[in-house]
């Protein structure tokens, strides 16, 4: 699909947020298996299709506590990974999720907008109040964009993800709205 076919939820420069697209999974399926995608996102179960597809089955459940979308890499016209924000209504937090699946636009600063747009978000529509992302302290590019966009880290538990034979610490970042608006005014 070219990017005239695709319905854009958010707009950014680089990438925008389109709706999952029950045609891209093979591709998520992939990514899943991936070894080296998968590895910080600690699946360590093989996915399979049928797996995936339950993403697409629709809830019984009334009130939405999982926003999905695909990230669309504008330039290139392709799916390159994809996001969600997990929701407790009650407390108005959310938790962010992020994977780019395609290893060669790792370093190009992708994952610092997904997470802006993701923040922008997750405050301004969805009025959360608190935002949080978990990351391993092995992911040095993950936790550094969460820092970037204004995420402080609240909470460090020793020894918490094992990766490849080894243990890694696990960081837990977050953001509140009122310090995000704080930091927009500045700027």
């Amino acid at each position: 699909m070219n990017e005239s076919q695709v319905p854009v939820f958010i707009e950014g420069e680089i990438i925008n947020f389109v709706p999952l697209n029950s045609k891209n999974i093979n591709l998520f399926a992939k990514w899943k298996n991936d070894s080296d995608v998968r590895i910080y996102s600690r699946n360590i179960f093989p996915r399979t299709i049928e797996d995936m597809k339950k993403n697409f089955e629709p809830s019984n459940d009334k009130t939405k506590r999982d926003i999905s979308f695909e990230v669309w890499h504008k330039k290139d016209e392709k799916t390159i990974g994809f996001g969600r924000v997990e929701i407790d209504w009650y407390t108005q937090k959310g938790w962010l999720g992020l994977e780019i699946g395609e290893p060669e636009y790792w370093g190009q600063k992708i994952g610092e907008e997904v997470t802006r747009l993701m923040v922008e978000y997750a405050f301004n529509e969805l009025n959360l109040y608190k935002i949080y992302a978990g990351i391993s302290s092995a992911n040095i590019g993950s936790w550094r964009c969460a820092e970037k966009n204004g995420f402080v880290r609240e909470a460090t538990f020793k020894k918490d993800n094992y990766i490849n034979g080894k243990y890694f610490d696990r960081f837990v970042y977050s953001l509140l709205k009122e310090d995000w608006l704080k930091t927009k005014k500045k700027i």
